[in-house]
Formats: C-alpha cells, sequence, structure tokens
C-alpha cells in the first residue's frame, strides 16, 4: 500500500497531531525516556500513524512519526514503528469505533496492573470517564498482537476507554488519538486518588444505576453542543 495524493495533506496532519500529543504524555508525566506511545487511525483507510521505536520525546519531529497499515506493517516513513505497532493495528482492526490508542507507564495506574487489581467505581470522574471499574487485561508479551487481544478481548463489551494491562501498564482508547490521551491522563489521576484514599479507609463504591446516569450525562450533555463532533472532525483536519 502506498500513500496516495488525496490522503497526503490528511497523514501529514496526523502526523504533526500525534506528535504533539506525546507532547502532552511527558507534560503530565505519563511517561519517561521513550516508554509510550500514541498513534491515530487514518479516516477512511487502512492505515494509521504512530511514534517511532525508541524515540526521545524531546527531539521528535512530525516527520519522524510513521504510516502503517492495520496489519503493522511499515508504508511510509524512514524510522521503525513502535514496538507496540501490532497491539494498536490489531485494536484497530477489529474495534472500527476507535480512532486514537495511546499506551503509557504512568506511575499509579502502572502500580495497579502491577498488582492486577482494577481500580473501583468509587469516584464520579471514574463513572464519568469509564462507566464502571477501570478493567485489567491479561498478561501478554511485547512485538506482536497479543496485547492488542487482550485490550479488544476486555473492552469490546466495557464502558471503558482503559484497560490495565497486567504486570505492563494502561492502554486507552478513544474517538480520537486527542480522545485516547485526554483518557490516559484522566486514568493516571483516578488510579492516584483511589491509592490515597484506600490509605484513608475503604472507599465505597457507587451504585450501578448512578455510574449507568452519570456515565449518560458526561457523554451525551455534558460540554459544548458538538464538541464530540468537533473531536472527530479534528482526527480528520
Amino acid at each position: 500500500m502506498t500513500i496516495t495524493s488525496d490522503i497526503n495533506q490528511v497523514v501529514a496532519q496526523l502526523r504533526q497531531q500525534v506528535c504533539d500529543l506525546h507532547a502532552v504524555l511527558t507534560h503530565y508525566e505519563l511517561v519517561i525516556w521513550t516508554a509510550g506511545n500514541v498513534s491515530a487511525r487514518v479516516p477512511d483507510r487502512d492505515l494509521m500513524v504512530i511514534k517511532p521505536s525508541g524515540a526521545e520525546y524531546a527531539s521528535m519531529r512530525a516527520d519522524d512519526m510513521v504510516v502503517c497499515d492495520l496489519y503493522g506493517n511499515l508504508v511510509d516513513g524512514a524510522l521503525a514503528p513502535s514496538s507496540d505497532t501490532a497491539a494498536h493495528a490489531y485494536v484497530y482492526r477489529h474495534m472500527p469505533e476507535v480512532g486514537g490508542v495511546v499506551h503509557t507507564h504512568s506511575t499509579y495506574a502502572t502500580a495497579w496492573a502491577a498488582r492486577g487489581e482494577p481500580i473501583p467505581c468509587v469516584l464520579t470522574m471514574i463513572a464519568d470517564e469509564f462507566g464502571g471499574d477501570i478493567p485489567v487485561g491479561p498478561f501478554a508479551l511485547i512485538g506482536d498482537d497479543s496485547i492488542g487481544r487482550g485490550i479488544v478481548e476486555t473492552l469490546r463489551d466495557s464502558r471503558s476507554r482503559a484497560v490495565l494491562m497486567r504486570n505492563h501498564g494502561p492502554f486507552t482508547i478513544g474517538r480520537t488519538a486527542r480522545d485516547a490521551v485526554k483518557a490516559a491522563v484522566m486514568v493516571e489521576d483516578v488510579a492516584r486518588t483511589v491509592h490515597i484514599s484506600r490509605q484513608l479507609g475503604s472507599p465505597s463504591t457507587i451504585d450501578e444505576a448512578d455510574v449507568a446516569a452519570l456515565f449518560d450525562r458526561y457523554q451525551n450533555v455534558y460540554g459544548q453542543t458538538g464538541q464530540h463532533a468537533d473531536d472527530l472532525q479534528e482526527n480528520q483536519r
């Protein structure tokens, strides 16, 4: 597969967006050194844009972002794709509603992943963004699509946009890459808060009916009219 002129501009814009979003990960201290990655689906094409393997955040440029097909094969770019490319590609193939995937090693969320314990829905913020407990996915080795299979198996029937891959760390999904980065920021925030709450005592979970109502309000009412549509359009600009 080659990059044709009709999508060249879209790919260029996504390269810039994906590059810029990696700076958000460092701003919120969700990654260190070269760890973590952001990817974005190319609309209406079986392609994605993703961070190159081992790239240092401070020196990354938009042109460094690579384009792969949805089987992880390099289509355009001078650098080797991220070691998590096959996982991202699997998610895009099996979850067509997903437009962005993010992986971090943020401290508190990764600590929950190391324990293999879901983050319980004890905060309205968790209900709002994740629609219930933040689940744990299976242990999987890096390098092939095993992680992707675990993400899809765990999130396919879940309202959550985040999964804590056991002994590894959080992966988040979204309608766009920006949406997935937001989920990555929020999962770390709630992971930290719930951890602290447990040092003080036993936090109480929110009733499922209230969780559903909170999730519906946040996803469909909260914010400005057309906000979600704007997010979708941003992924195509």
